[in-house]
């Protein structure tokens, strides 16, 4: 199984700082990819077989593909405004030509289709917001490419963790495709800490423990879920914001939280009360 944890690198020629492929992953679904792009740089794609989703993760730029052409994109110059971005949806057998018109971080999110759904903006206001949790479990979720639109395998939201608190928790999983109890999603998250010399803590790990990693994490680093649970915390001090992609056999998002951590559930619920 490849490592779990990966770092970026200095950025290519391309502006790319990482790359993550179902080969170098050991998986079937998921291609996720950052670039930071500088003013006036041009990044230009074929699709191929698969659909993309393109996230401003901050910065403005403008973007062509086969058919559409949209300019002026992007408002959010840091993650930590609770601000939701702009997206595009370009799907298989397109190519897209991205141009930075400021200092630009870009995610490019990948999944196999076979082409059931034209190329569009997804806007700030089409993205669905909602709060989580309660006391130090307490994160912010954005919806990108979830239940707002349609897509053949991707869902795509991000998360804001503020200081002290954790995410993806109680411990949840989503390994098993044996719909409706739970489907088999693979999943990345891409982490930006603010202020950016902090650290987080994921842990990945299955029932049986024959998976069981917990990595210290740091800014723009990537960690891979092939499977099991994977909580995530964040210091004192230090916010977190991550990128979720997730794609499986189904575009549907049902988990299982850890069954020796459930009460935690009920505990909130009486909590709220």
């Amino acid at each position: 199984m490849a490592e779990l944890l990966s770092r970026p690198s200095a950025p290519d020629a391309s502006g790319c700082i990482q790359r993550i492929t179902p080969e170098s992953a050991g998986w079937e679904y998921v291609g996720f990819e950052v670039y930071q792009l500088k003013p006036g740089q041009v990044l230009e794609q074929q699709t191929g077989d698969q659909e993309v989703c393109l996230v401003l993760v901050t910065g403005k730029g403008d973007i062509k593909t086969n058919k559409e052409e949209w300019h002026g994109l992007g408002d959010r110059m840091s993650v930590f405004h609770q601000q939701a971005p702009y997206s595009v949806y370009v799907p298989p057998k397109d190519s897209y030509r991205m141009v930075a018109t400021t200092e630009m971080e870009l995610a490019v999110c990948k999944a196999p289709a076979e082409g059931k759904f034209p190329a569009r903006i997804i806007k700030p206001e089409d993205c669905q917001y909602e709060t989580r949790g309660i006391g130090t479990n307490q994160r912010h979720v954005c919806n990108i490419l979830f239940g707002n639109f349609a897509a053949e395998k991707l869902l795509v939201c991000e998360v804001i963790t503020p200081d002290g608190n954790w995410s993806s928790y109680p411990p949840h999983k989503h390994d098993q495709d044996s719909v409706p109890e739970e489907t088999r999603l693979e999943e990345t998250y891409y982490h930006r800490i603010n202020p950016p010399q902090g650290f987080a803590f994921q842990r990945v790990y299955t029932d049986d423990r024959r998976l069981d990693e917990t990595m210290a994490v740091e800014n723009h680093n990537v960690v891979m879920v092939p499977e099991g649970y994977h909580p995530v915390g964040t210091p004192h001090g230090y916010d977190l914001y991550y990128l979720n992609v997730m794609a499986g056999p189904k575009r549907t998002w049902i988990f299982n939280n850890d069954p020796d951590h459930e009460w935690i559930i009920d505990a909130d619920k009486n909590r709220a009360s």
